[in-house]
């Protein structure tokens, strides 16, 4: 999940330097939610194994 968050990062940074402001703009959205995505698996996956731990 992460991995495909940086790549869409990565192709927005691409496509705003080579002026596509609306290609960088949808691949900076996908990339946004992703990330989110990413973050409240990783933390609900912590605060399972902190639970299950105890």
């Amino acid at each position: 999940m992460l991995y495909y968050a940086l790549v869409f990062f990565i192709i927005a940074i691409i496509a705003a330097v080579l002026g596509f402001s609306g290609l960088a703009a949808g691949a900076a959205g996908i990339a946004k939610i992703l990330f989110v995505v990413f973050l409240v698996i990783a933390i609900a996956t912590f605060a399972v194994n902190l639970l299950r731990g105890r």
